[in-house]
């Protein structure tokens, strides 16, 4: 019999998600088949699967733990924020509407049935699933039709190990509490919790450690101490990102966008020891002595434009072009550096056109159809090979096309200004291929490692498995498992 065991949150951004990462990868090694899932995530950082569809990005870098290819199944509910009010709704892969949150609360109860049928494939192909919960089970006025915590637990009978944030302060009043506002045949299901990012010495925390156990009656499984090597992974949540800050060193800027998508895009520039990557965010400007300016994609091109123009950055990017300065525009960044993009369906927010930052001659038209491939690339310029994935609506076309970024199975995709200093791709993941990023960077002055970013990952999730090992009960949580 198949056996599943839950990893709930005492709140969001509490690392449940790299938790369930090095656990899977703990008990793989172990030579146990394991599979992660996540019943509903909500996320715009997003990763196109072996079956055609897109999934969280933590999700993604679970399977990658457990050395299988990430499936739909592994995330049958995917909400990728488009305004502060409404998400775009994607099950088992597929986008199905975009609804606000009030007519979601409505939708929700009705996709249970795809969650657990997901759940149960998983289950046919498994020893063992790891499921993440989102977001609390504190959040009780949430509870009715919730697929997400412990609506799913309760459902599918898994049992359930609370995360608390030592770091955010307020652990005990956290776990405590829960167990004091949820309903008690929910908190039967809890059968036990950790302590995450313990700085300092853990045996300092022993007393408050005795008490959430006294209080709950729940079993603690180990204080987890912060594990410095987390920035090296892919972060799920915009809150996440983080400079990485080489003073001296080349200045890559990336701009923080509203609604940015798929950012870890970045992630393999920040580990480059001579790169000083700088993540601007609301209120800031673009750094003056920046060699590289990235515009990342967005789950909301117009609106994203909009924010950009409202923070200044479009007067920073001409500055910093007519300083001499690169520009390289991913996906939605991509379709904002052209001449205008349309929308006429009102597929990303109300109908209608939007004048872009004229940096490439190009124009973006929205369109039904979305874009969700794995991709083997050529980069036009250096004749790298790339691998990378689209996800994305909209159609871009124009003259600047005549001179592509790269080539998939030799069509002609993105494009490059006149001077070559302006450049766009829907590519995502193309800095994860090493011998692409070593050239992009020596073509733009910038001395690169030869670290392999494959690598590097694996070996994080390894040193990942190895610390919870060292300061969590590994065999009683998996025993706990049913």
């Amino acid at each position: 019999m198949t056996r599943a065991l839950m990893i709930q949150g005492a709140g969001s951004d509490v690392g449940k998600s790299l938790i369930v990462a090095g656990l899977v990868r703990a008990a793989t090694r172990r030579g146990i088949k394991v599979l992660p899932f996540k019943p509903q995530n909500m996320s715009n950082n997003a990763a196109v699967t072996v079956d055609g569809g897109e999934i969280g990005r933590a999700q993604a870098l679970q399977a990658l733990a457990a050395g299988v290819e990430p499936h739909t199944d592994m995330n049958p509910v995917l909400l990728k924020p488009e305004t502060d009010v409404g998400a775009q709704i994607v099950v088992q892969g597929q986008r199905v509407a975009t609804l606000r949150a009030r007519d979601y609360a409505a939708m929700k109860p009705k996709l249970m049935t795809p969650v657990l049928e997901s759940f149960a494939r998983l289950k046919a192909r498994a020893d063992l699933v790891l499921v993440e919960g989102a977001g609390s089970p504190a959040e009780v006025n949430l509870r009715a039709g919730d697929i997400a915590n412990m609506g799913f637990a309760r459902t599918a009978d898994v049992p359930v190990v609370l995360v608390g944030d030592i770091e955010r302060g307020g652990v005990i009043a956290q776990l405590v509490g829960i167990k004091a506002i949820i309903d008690p045949d929910d908190a039967a299901q809890i059968k036990g919790f950790i302590i995450n990012k313990f700085r300092g010495d853990p045996s300092l925390f022993d007393d408050g450690y005795r008490l959430i156990e006294q209080r709950t009656s729940w079993r603690g499984f180990g204080v987890l101490p912060f594990f410095a090597r987390a920035r090296e992974l892919p972060a799920e949540d915009a809150l996440g990102l983080a400079d990485a800050r080489r003073p001296g060193k080349t200045k890559i800027a990336c701009l923080a966008l509203s609604r940015i998508a798929n950012f870890d895009d970045c992630d393999p520039l920040k580990l480059e020891a001579d790169i000083d990557l700088v993540m601007v965010r609301e209120g800031e400007p673009i750094p003056a002595d920046a060699r590289l300016v990235i515009i990342p994609g967005s789950k909301s091109t117009r609106g994203d434009l909009a924010f950009l123009r409202a923070q200044g950055w479009d007067i920073d990017l001409l500055a910093h072009y007519r300083r001499g300065g690169d520009v390289l525009g991913l996906c939605g960044g991509y379709q904002m550096l052209g001449r205008r993009i349309a929308d006429p369906d009102g597929l990303e927010g109300a109908a209608g056109e939007t004048p872009g930052l004229g940096l490439l001659d190009v124009t973006t038209v929205m369109t039904p159809h979305k874009s969700l491939t794995r991709v083997d690339a050529v980069h036009a310029d250096t004749r790298e090979p790339m691998q990378g994935y689209e996800i994305h609506i909209g159609e871009t076309d124009g003259p600047d096309r005549a001179r592509p970024f790269a080539f998939v199975n030799g069509v002609p995709e993105g494009a490059v200004s006149r001077d070559g200093r302006v450049q766009g791709t829907y590519l995502h993941g193309l800095f994860a291929s090493d011998g692409f990023r070593r050239a992009y960077l020596e073509v733009l002055g910038i001395a690169a490692s030869d670290q392999r970013y494959g690598v590097r990952i694996a070996d994080a999730l390894d040193a990942l498995a190895d610390h919870i090992e060292a300061h969590l009960d590994v065999d009683g949580l998996l025993a706990l498992a049913r």
